[in-house]
């Protein structure tokens, strides 16, 4: 669903939008594509950030457990 809104913007921010639209698209278009890939990008990035802090939480476990099947190895 779409909803009308009214926005003031930078005369900069208007010039980006023109430069980042595609060949047919509206202004209305080229902004919400814009903010849809900026808020995909943001939640991917937050995404990324919540597993590197879980890697982190338990790295210790993970590289001590590593450590110990290392440990078990033979010469070659």
């Amino acid at each position: 669903m779409r909803q009308k809104t009214s926005l003031t913007l930078a005369e900069d921010v208007l010039v980006g939008i023109t430069k980042a639209s595609r060949r047919g698209e509206s202004r209305s278009e080229t902004v919400n594509r814009l903010l849809r890939e900026r808020l995909a990008d943001d939640a991917a990035q937050l995404a990324r950030a919540r597993e590197v802090a879980q890697i982190n939480r338990h790295a210790d476990a993970l590289n001590a457990e590593a450590a110990d099947v290392l440990s078990y190895q033979g010469d070659v």
